[in-house]
């Protein structure tokens, strides 16, 4: 049998289409805490660290309070997410072939149980991370090794799927090829600067392509 090996998966703009909720959510925080900040430059840094996201944004607001705001803005629109094309189908397809599946997020406990929900596919997930296992997000690598741990597998044997530049980052820092996607609204050439190697529109495609990509070498 050979080696075991695993995708991990991040879900905001990957799975779920969910970038922009969390674009409005901290635009609406960031003017009630007293800045003042463009929606394009908040969308660029969604998937970054909150307190990272925080201080590179707005660092003279209440850090505590912006989170506090976005937390609450981005819960009242969990009624609008909606699942990326794709996302449960290559979740189980990919299970089927033998990968272990896991969620490779930083995203808080109660966040991801929406977001769990919506997937309803935690009967072939491997593993899971939430914000409770790091304590800094992406680009900080931190939780992609928690996640190769979870996994029971080495950076050689595993794929990342996501969506960001901080994605990528946080996933080739430790040796783990990246595959990205343009669901979140990243363009495709900063994704591949940033190491990158494969990119399609979403999961759906990645599906079709999938011999053709990195995780095709692990099947």
């Amino acid at each position: 049998m050979p080696d075991p090996a695993a995708v991990l998966f991040d879900i905001d703009g990957t799975l779920v289409d969910s970038n922009y909720q969390h674009t409005r959510a901290w635009h609406r925080a960031f003017r009630e805490a007293g800045a003042v900040v463009p929606s394009w430059r908040i969308h660029r840094a969604i998937g970054m660290d909150g307190d990272t996201l925080i201080e590179t944004l707005a660092p003279d607001v209440d850090a505590d309070r912006a989170d506090e705001l976005h937390s609450r803005y981005y819960g009242e629109s969990a009624g609008e997410l909606t699942l990326l094309p794709g996302a449960r189908a290559i979740l189980h397809a990919l299970h089927d072939r033998g990968l272990r599946i896991v969620l490779a997020t930083s995203a808080p406990p109660d966040e991801l149980a929406r977001l769990r929900d919506l997937l309803d596919s935690d009967s072939i997930l491997h593993a899971v991370t939430d914000a409770d296992d790091v304590e800094t997000a992406k680009p900080d690598p931190a939780i992609v090794r928690v996640a190769l741990d979870r996994a029971g597998v080495p950076a050689e044997r595993a794929v990342f799927v996501g969506d960001t530049v901080w994605d990528a980052k946080a996933a080739t820092e430790v040796g783990v090829r990246a595959v990205g996607v343009l669901s979140g609204g990243v363009p495709r050439d900063e994704l591949t600067s940033a190491g990158v190697e494969f990119v399609c529109d979403d999961v759906a495609e990645l599906l079709r392509e999938v011999e053709r990509s990195p995780i095709g070498e692990l099947l």
